[in-house]
């Protein structure tokens, strides 16, 4: 029998090797796309108050005549509502602690202390995003209209389901926003009928649209109230949504100028170090979001995401 080789061996040589890294990957991440579509507007002082006309079919009489009998022009005003709404910036906070010997030692090639904030900051972005869509106060789902929601036909999501809200919605929509699951059921429905959607490039990023209207994948719009849910069935919306303050639609709002700005809205505060050498660090962002006219803002309820067919 033939002697073993005596060679240096994996595990030894692993002791002197460099290992490459990657900065910490959180799985919770998602691409946040209806804060990077909606248009913002900063505040001065947390308060937006959105001023309504009464409005009817014809708000104020004009005259219109070529008829040299008819020279009165009529007289009035456009009434204004007395008890507008105002929206209040809510604020989103959490502190990070660091252990300034952990930082010390342990911060190449990554630094500690960046990438806790930097995960933390990108966590209280997922929250703001939700809240936009699911907030008791604010989110999109609480404010729609009555008259602009709209119940499933036959529960999955169909083409006329999607015509239903372009027809509410029907002055510059901007874009539809659903479930991935939501979304794949209706390309399901698309492909049963033999109309797939067209493909639309956002930003370097591919997205179906429905009549030229892109549909925004977002995980903030629950199935069964989850984010993930694990069951094949369950129901969500879809919403439809026209954004920008010029064109009356719906917008989202934030703190102009905000101390330790980081970014739109979000403030990161250095708290100082304790006895024991932890730093700590205050993390907020203030926000809210403004429907502007009940028409900027359509909701197609009780989405079943769970049929599937078999074309065989």
């Amino acid at each position: 029998m033939a002697e073993k080789e005596n060679v240096l061996g994996r595990e030894a040589a692993y002791q002197l090797a460099d290992v490459t890294k990657t900065a910490p990957q959180y799985g919770a991440l998602t691409p946040k796309w209806l804060t990077k579509m909606l248009e913002f507007k900063g505040l001065e002082a947390g308060i937006y108050r959105v001023n309504k006309v009464l409005e009817g079919e014809t708000p104020l009489d004009v005259l219109c005549s070529q008829d040299p009998k008819k020279i009165v022009i009529p007289q009035g005003c456009v009434e204004y509502e007395t008890k507008p709404r105002e929206y209040r910036l809510n604020s989103i906070s959490t502190i990070i602690n660091v252990d300034t010997k952990i930082q010390d030692v342990y911060s190449s090639p990554f630094d500690q202390t960046k990438e806790q904030l930097s995960l933390a900051v990108e966590s209280l972005k997922e929250r703001q995003e939700s809240q936009i869509i699911n907030s008791d106060d604010y989110g999109l789902l609480k404010n729609v209209s009555d008259s602009f929601r709209v119940q499933a036909r036959y529960g999955r999501p169909m083409p006329d389901d999607l015509d239903e809200l372009l027809s509410k919605v029907w002055k510059e929509p901007s874009f539809f926003l659903a479930h991935p699951r939501a979304l794949a059921a209706f390309e399901r429905e698309c492909t049963r009928r033999g109309v797939p959607p067209a493909t639309v490039n956002i930003s370097g990023a591919p997205f179906i649209a429905w009549r030229g209207v892109p549909i925004i994948p977002t995980d903030k719009l629950f199935v069964d109230g989850l984010k993930n849910p694990k069951a094949k069935t369950g129901k969500t919306n879809i919403l439809l949504v026209r954004t920008g303050e010029a064109k009356r639609g719906v917008i989202g709002l934030y703190q102009a100028n905000v101390p330790g700005e980081a970014s739109r809205g979000l403030s990161v505060r250095f708290r100082g170090v304790d006895d024991n050498g932890i730093a700590s660090y205050l993390l907020s962002v203030y926000c809210s979001a403004a429907i502007l006219a009940d028409d900027a803002l359509a909701v197609l309820e009780d989405v079943e995401v769970g049929d599937y067919y078999d074309y065989n």
